[in-house]
């Protein structure tokens, strides 16, 4: 028993199937082993990106005492949807006694915390220290919010992953994704998630158009329909390159 402890508090996989008896798809168990500190997630929806960070979230939390585990997403009811899967699976093993609980926060007897909040910004300065910081749906998290929080991993060298479907060509997530900072990304278009049906995504394409099938499912970063000129044209514009003249 102590052995297999040992194991899943090294292992996040082990201790996802054996406490949560939850089976990780391929790139979930990577993301679960990597001792990345900065992940970028690009998944298409219903991949399964918010139920393995939550996951991660957890196991952090009970093997990491003291840790606070901050999880920001753009609204409340996505920080309330986030933070249901959390709950849920300290319902399957509450390995560590909770000393409280409610809709948005779990404080475990070990010290830890995970807390959960919606993306405003005088909710959340002031917290620090933080041992891992989720952002979820990241796409719509605005650029002044992420850069106000980034700040709280700086003592802490806290852990930061961010997981969105892109929302545009534009952003702070964009430019990450896009960017040559070590971030260690996975992209996880509709067809690699084993539980998302070639039927279904054939009817998607149809009722949805190629521009929002692309970008909710095959997770391509697209100009706005609306926007008169690319964000590719628009960098162009300022490319300083000089030749110089012969003389």
């Amino acid at each position: 028993m102590l052995s297999h402890d040992l194991k899943a508090s090294l292992d996040p996989v082990v201790w996802c199937k054996g406490a949560l008896d939850l089976e990780p798809d391929p790139w979930q168990a990577e993301v679960l082993r990597s001792d990345s500190k900065r992940i970028l997630l690009n998944c298409s929806r219903q991949s399964g990106k918010s139920t393995i960070t939550s996951a991660l979230a957890l196991h952090t939390a009970t093997y990491q005492e003291e840790s606070l585990v901050l999880c920001l997403s753009p609204t409340l009811r996505q920080s309330s949807e986030l933070f249901r899967n959390v709950s849920r699976f300290y319902g399957v093993d509450p390995a560590i006694p909770s000393r409280s609980e409610s809709a948005l926060r779990l404080e475990l007897e070990n010290g830890s915390r995970i807390v959960s909040l919606p993306g405003k910004e005088q909710n959340i300065r002031g917290m620090a220290k933080v041992s891992l910081l989720i952002v979820d749906e990241a796409a719509r998290v605005p650029d002044s919010l992420y850069y106000s929080v980034r700040p709280m991993l700086a003592v802490s060298n806290g852990r930061l992953i961010a997981l969105s479907t892109p929302f545009g060509n534009r952003g702070w997530w964009a430019e990450a994704w896009h960017s040559p900072e070590p971030w260690q990304k996975w992209e996880i278009p509709a067809s690699k998630c084993p539980r998302i049906k070639p039927e279904f995504l054939e009817e998607e394409r149809r009722v949805l158009g190629s521009y929002w099938f692309e970008q909710e499912y095959e997770c391509r970063f697209l100009d706005a329909q609306t926007q008169l000129l690319r964000k590719e044209d628009v960098d162009n514009m300022f490319n300083e390159e000089v030749s110089a003249w012969a003389l």
